[in-house]
């Protein structure tokens, strides 16, 4: 009887297809791996075909990143930190204007450091893994307006994913949280044979893991991230930008007062539509890698005769 009944609550779910309980097929499910310090990280070496608001194909390098193998030869490396944005979530590898820099910049390695999904946070921690690897001379975060206040909030985003946090303290000082980030419902289903198969172990981890690792909220540390990463980047002695996906007032100011070089996108084509847009199309990464063009040159970052157009 017992046996019976399983076996007819294992139908039942099968046959209700709870979202809760269904095996993503995103971009972090189809090419992401659990990350213990990060949260998810884009498996290296690997390749998929991710559909969106367009069908794109995609492949990973052995670090990780969306982008040609690393290979220091001499150039300064220019690298770009940001979230779906940079990796290019909707866009052809060659289509992002991170590979349009690296036609208008041939002096400088470009490098797209970008993970989907990530917040600004994430970004932080990615950052400080790749350095000793990439050690860059030009750092430009970024910013996703559309979301990264929301991801540096909270621990939990994006279908169940689980990720560090940064909380401030009594003191007034960033203390990282979350760590080691607990394996997310999705990451259980990839990688557990018995979430994967029996539906009935995916409905007993979905309900241990909302026990165990509830939703948490801090107040938005996101200035205070931004602050840490400049602080970060200039004390390896690097040069460190940014470049808003739209105008945040909040951020503009703090980026003024603290005498940061940014740009804003306003105005870069994108893809409507709440549950898939928001990313640049491919006229959108013109445009963006047009207005960075612009705070480079007018930052002096960079040398004029690196400009492959001049």
């Amino acid at each position: 009887m017992t046996i019976a009944t399983l076996l007819v609550v294992e139908l039942v779910l099968r046959v209700a297809d709870f979202r809760e309980l269904r095996e993503g097929s995103s971009e972090r499910s189809l090419s992401y791996q659990y990350d213990a310090e990060l949260g998810w990280a884009p498996i290296p070496n690997s390749t998929s075909t991710v559909t969106n608001a367009r069908t794109i194909h995609v492949r990973h390098n052995s670090l990780g990143l969306r982008d040609q193998e690393f290979l220091a030869d001499g150039r300064p490396t220019m690298m770009f930190l940001g979230d779906s944005l940079v990796w290019g979530l909707d866009a052809e590898a060659d289509e992002r204007f991170s590979e349009i820099l690296k036609h208008r910049l041939p002096n400088y390695r470009i490098v797209p450091a970008g993970v989907s999904g990530y917040g600004t946070d994430q970004e932080y921690l990615l950052l400080q893994r790749l350095w000793p690897t990439l050690r860059p001379a030009i750092v430009v975060l970024i910013f996703c307006t559309q979301n990264d206040r929301e991801d540096n909030a909270t621990n939990i985003r994006y279908e169940g994913y689980h990720k560090p946090y940064f909380a401030i303290g009594s003191d007034g000082e960033l203390r990282r949280k979350g760590q080691p980030v607990p394996p997310s419902r999705l990451q259980y289903i990839q990688e557990n044979w018995w979430v994967h198969h029996l539906w009935l172990a995916r409905l007993a981890n979905a309900a241990y893991l909302k026990m165990r690792h509830p939703l948490i909220y801090v107040p938005d540390p996101t200035e205070r991230l931004v602050d840490e990463i400049q602080g970060f980047v200039e004390r390896h002695g690097a040069r460190f930008m940014v470049g808003l996906q739209t105008t945040d007032i909040g951020l503009v100011r703090h980026l003024q007062a603290r005498r940061v070089p940014f740009v804003t996108f306003d105005g870069a084509d994108f893809y409507p539509g709440a549950a898939v847009g928001g990313h640049w199309t491919p006229g959108g990464h013109v445009f963006v890698a047009e207005r960075l063009m612009g705070l480079l040159k007018d930052s002096n970052a960079i040398r004029a005769a690196a400009d492959g157009s001049d």
